[in-house]
């Protein structure tokens, strides 16, 4: 195996080498036999593990902060969701299967109708898979899978990796990230650009490596080698952020708007503490998930109060409800499409409940008013000027000063100058709009080069967008994953970008960077890549331009 190389898509830039230590994968299905001697007493011991779980997970929830504390709480409520576990008792009682297979068999169903909703929904597929696993663990009295302890330095390689996995990784032992599935908006590469460790997603053929001496991995290029001679330890160099004044701007004083997304109120504060000068979007739907009525409007006044409170004073956007497909709230009582990504979902489904809209920018315009926030709202999935048009007129009736769209749809991008002229500014969902121009599901590891954010057709397509904000002298944000790799930060920049909004770990990096270049450099970084022939040659044009 000297001298393989493979590729996969570079998701955190640098270069190290190492020794490899492999995550194990998750433990095997378990049998639907014996049947136990009494099932009520077999279906009693789901709930004491459940419990034993989701305690454990919020033990290292506690041992964490920001992002991390988040995810790691919102899994231990999924070890003990009732449904879940009521499901799994029902199927002890009702079939006489052993718990491990009943709790293996309900999880995996929850798994398949996530990962059939597509987007959002489908990325919590793999924490349900992990939650299921250490479940089947605790009850059948073994270590749960995950990474293990590592020895020294070393390179981590897994076929993907939880949550839960990447809580605690200590950036001195862990040099980079490889793994076989995944894609530019996995945790993986969430955790590893946080971290500054070089890391590498669907990387196919890297767990058929067997004992490898070490490897070398490259996350500029994607590309993974294992070396032909003695494999020295190296770690990154990463990017000081250390000196960022807390104010966007390059280091010519070209202003640029560091922004963080946020869902609930511990994201709010988590922004807060990292130093965002606000936020970027605000995902409204993140508040009822699991309701099953439509939300009165106080009861939304309140829930948006305590997002928007840490940010008095500092521009906060609003996204109004992003239901239907990936999100779909029971509430609204949509139908099942045959396709719903490409169905009723964003704006459409306020088109067709304009009530449920209405209700909502009321309880948001209250919730301003109470927490001193500089609000403006704006509409997911839009698609034409006209559907702006709409979205603009309610906005402002409904006493909001600023309404926005999101340009995530490629004929939103190519119309942007009559949508300027309907709203007061854009803000472009880079995971979607890839997906959509693509036609690649960004869930899907055998397509995940295709949503990679640095493909060029993609950044084209934003500098049209770019473009018609100048033209308008109003402000174009971006609001998806790309906003949060430091280097295409600065590209996005030079493509008429004036905001950038990302998860609150990556602020500092990224406000770092673009203070050590001007905009010129940035300028040049953004033609270079735009008229590269491929991602990789992207970021190797950017590297140049940007030293």
């Amino acid at each position: 195996m000297l001298g393989v190389r493979l590729s996969g898509v570079g998701v955190s830039p640098g270069r190290a080498s190492g020794p490899v230590v492999r995550v194990a994968d998750p433990l095997p299905e378990p049998p639907e036999t014996p049947s136990p001697e009494d099932p009520l007493a077999e279906a009693a011991r789901i709930r004491p593990a459940a419990e034993a779980v989701a305690e454990q997970l919020r033990r290292r929830a506690a041992a964490v902060g920001g992002d991390m504390r988040a995810v790691l709480e919102t899994t231990a409520t999924m070890a003990a969701d009732p449904a879940l576990l009521s499901q799994a008792e029902q199927l002890v009682t009702t079939r006489g299967v052993p718990a491990p297979r009943a709790v293996y068999e309900a999880a995996s169903g929850f798994a398949d109708a996530l990962q059939a909703a597509g987007g959002y929904l489908a990325e919590r597929v793999r924490d349900i898979h992990d939650v299921r696993d250490r479940l089947v663990a605790e009850l059948l009295g073994v270590e749960p899978p995950g990474v293990p302890e590592l020895p020294g330095p070393s390179i981590l390689v897994a076929r993907d990796l939880a949550p839960v996995d990447t809580a605690g990784l200590d950036p001195a032992k862990v040099l980079a990230l490889v793994t076989a599935d995944g894609g530019p908006t996995s945790h993986t590469a969430i955790l590893a650009r946080s971290l500054g460790i070089p890391a590498v997603v669907a990387c196919r053929g890297v767990l058929d490596l067997g004992e490898v001496p070490g490897l070398a991995v490259d996350g500029d290029t994607g590309r993974v080698e294992v070396p032909e001679g003695p494999v020295e330890v190296h770690a990154a160099e990463t990017t000081a952020a250390s000196g960022w004044n807390g104010v966007g701007a390059t280091q010519d004083g070209f202003r640029v708007k560091v922004l963080a997304n946020v869902g609930k109120p511990e994201d709010a504060r988590a922004a807060a503490d990292a130093g965002a000068e606000g936020v970027g979007l605000f995902r409204t739907e993140f508040c009822f998930l699991a309701a099953t009525d439509e939300p009165s409007v106080a009861d939304q006044r309140t829930a948006y109060r305590a997002v928007l409170a840490p940010f008095a004073g500092k521009p906060v956007v609003v996204r109004t409800l992003d239901a239907g497909a990936d999100k779909p709230l029971g509430f609204l009582g949509l139908a099942a499409e045959p396709n719903p990504a490409l169905g009723v979902r964003g704006l459409r489904v306020a088109r067709e409940r304009a009530g449920v809209l209405d209700r909502q920018l009321e309880a948001i315009a209250g919730a301003a008013e109470d927490s001193g926030a500089e609000v403006s709202v704006m509409a997911p999935m839009v698609a034409t000027a006209e559907e702006a048009g709409w979205f603009a007129e309610r906005v402002r009736a409904a006493g909001i000063a600023r309404a926005g769209v999101m340009i995530e749809v490629p004929a939103a991008a190519l119309t942007a100058r009559e949508i300027f002229d309907a709203v007061d500014f854009v803000s472009l969902g880079t995971n979607d709009l890839a997906q959509y121009l693509f036609a690649a599901d960004r869930q899907a590891g055998a397509v995940a080069a295709l949503n990679d954010p640095w493909q060029p057709a993609l950044l084209r397509l934003i500098a049209r967008v770019g473009e018609a904000a100048g033209e308008v002298g109003k402000p174009a944000g971006v609001c998806g994953e790309a906003a949060a790799d430091p280097r295409l930060a600065c590209v996005l920049v030079g493509l008429g970008v004036s905001s950038l909004s990302m998860n609150a770990a990556a602020l500092t990096m990224v406000g770092a960077t673009l203070a050590r270049v001007n905009h010129d450099q940035c300028q040049s970084a953004a033609r270079a890549a735009a008229a590269a022939a491929d991602p990789t040659a992207a970021r190797q044009a950017v590297h140049a331009a940007l030293g």
